[in-house]
């Protein structure tokens, strides 16, 4: 309750001050979306953790409280847990089978790159470029996408629903604050609130698994241990990151067991290192694996786009 708590309501008064500030000046109120929106990740994180139904024991309790920060995060609990679900069964599987798949999760291999044409190779990379798919889609993604039950399969009727049901209750807590507010100033606090947080929070959900050292796996080879161990990266942040973040930069610890709340994340991190040791990578080595998009299967490591889509056809005639 505490983490509830201290999660949420840092965030409501990050919005708060933006809205006092709004009138004195936008550029304040630019500069606070920066903290508020980071605030917002720590959020995503605890509705994150009810999805798992680890952050309280009680089930009913995590529906409410995923569903409350759903508000929040304008990301549909039901819909997105499920998804999230999908990617825990077989993560940093070179040949995903299962639905829920994104381009921040999913990896394509160089052999499978190179046997595109030009347009599909281009196709492909056009959204995949750093600042397409870092700063660009982000936004798309919580602001639209989420709004649409567009990759949710058609016998997920609850989880269908839920993303109705999140619309109706943001259109009302939005629209409320438009009657009392306006729209222009809603617009003027939640909108840069949110790009900052998508931004931040797709960089971080990105880096998970997509980092120098990654193993990624041929479908026959998946291990569970192994994938979490060595494709889940441990990301090294300082201490107020690390908070923010809701210590989700234990991911590999994450991926050995999601009932872990986050809140006991650090702990448990510190039991697995005794016995299987993980190096960490820094920040600086997160915002570089940014650019990180193929697997090599020849080299066994996460590479960068070849410098051109036609650069392909080169490599393959030599």
């Amino acid at each position: 309750m505490l983490q509830l708590l201290t999660s949420v309501g840092p965030f409501i008064a990050g919005c708060v001050a933006m809205y006092v500030v709004l009138p004195i000046s936008y550029l304040l109120t630019l500069a606070l979306a920066l903290p508020t929106g980071a605030l917002l990740i720590r959020v995503f994180i605890v509705q994150h953790d009810c999805g798992h139904g680890s952050f309280f024991a009680s089930r009913r309790a995590n529906a409410l409280a995923g569903r409350l920060c759903s508000l929040c995060t304008l990301t549909p609990y039901a819909n997105w847990s499920r998804q999230h679900s999908v990617h825990h069964a077989d993560w940093n599987n070179l040949h995903r089978t299962g639905g829920g798949t994104d381009m921040y999760s999913a990896c394509l291999t160089m052999r499978d790159y190179f046997a595109m044409s030009r347009r599909g190779r281009l196709l492909y990379r056009l959204p995949r470029h750093p600042l397409i798919a870092n700063l660009l889609l982000p936004p798309v993604v919580f602001l639209l996408v989420y709004r649409l039950p567009l990759d949710t399969p058609r016998h997920w009727r609850r989880e269908r629903r839920s993303v109705h049901l999140t619309n109706a209750a943001l259109l009302g807590v939005f629209g409320t604050l438009a009657w009392l507010l306006g729209w222009r100033q809603v617009l003027l606090v939640h909108l840069p609130v949110m790009v900052v947080a998508s931004i931040l929070g797709i960089a971080l959900f990105s880096v998970q698994h997509r980092f120098e050292t990654a193993h990624w796996m041929e479908k026959g080879n998946w291990n569970f241990v192994e994938a979490a161990l060595e494709g889940s990266s441990w990301l090294r942040l300082p201490s107020l990151l690390q908070w923010l973040t809701g210590n989700i930069g234990f991911h590999h610890v994450h991926h050995l067991n999601p009932r872990v709340p986050n809140y006991r994340l650090a702990e448990a991190h510190s039991a697995v290192q005794a016995i299987c040791p993980v190096p960490p990578i820094s920040l600086r080595d997160g915002i570089r694996a940014l650019r990180l998009t193929l697997w090599d299967e020849v080299a066994g490591r996460l590479v960068r786009f070849p410098r051109s889509h036609w650069a392909a056809d080169e490599d393959c005639a030599s």
